[in-house]
């Protein structure tokens, strides 16, 4: 038996930090280094007095995941089009799919899953390719 890469996280002291994008915060949930980087795993929520913006993008992932715990956040997606997610909505952003946020809720909390966890995000001209 094991123990390697075990982790819990707990709500209760729970730090969140500015992160990839200022108008969000990050929970660390400690994935990345009990996997050694092979998978990311935050939650995610709005940073209060921080205004929205939001450019279209592509992430380098081989994997990634976004559960709403709650609130609502839209995003147009490559191919999709507008994609509202609410409480309980999951969407799997294939590997590289332009992509761009709309807008959120004030109370947006969601769940991220990332593989690898040191991706590489990418800006766009658009949603859409030419």
């Amino acid at each position: 038996m094991t123990t390697e890469g075990f982790v819990a996280s707990h709500a209760e002291g729970a730090v969140f930090e500015r992160g990839l994008r200022s108008f969000f915060e990050y929970r660390d949930l400690g994935i990345k280094q009990a996997t050694q980087g092979r998978v990311a795993a935050h939650v995610i929520r709005a940073a209060a007095g921080k205004e929205f913006s939001s450019q279209p993008h592509l992430h380098r992932t081989e994997f990634q995941l976004v559960y709403i715990l709650k609130g609502w956040i839209e995003f147009e997606y490559e191919g999709q089009g507008i994609v509202r997610l609410e409480a309980g909505s999951c969407v799997h952003q294939p590997p590289g799919i332009r992509h761009r946020e709309l807008g959120h809720s004030d109370d947006i909390e969601m769940l991220e899953l990332v593989l690898p966890a040191g991706f590489e995000t990418e800006l766009v001209d658009s949603v859409n390719r030419p």
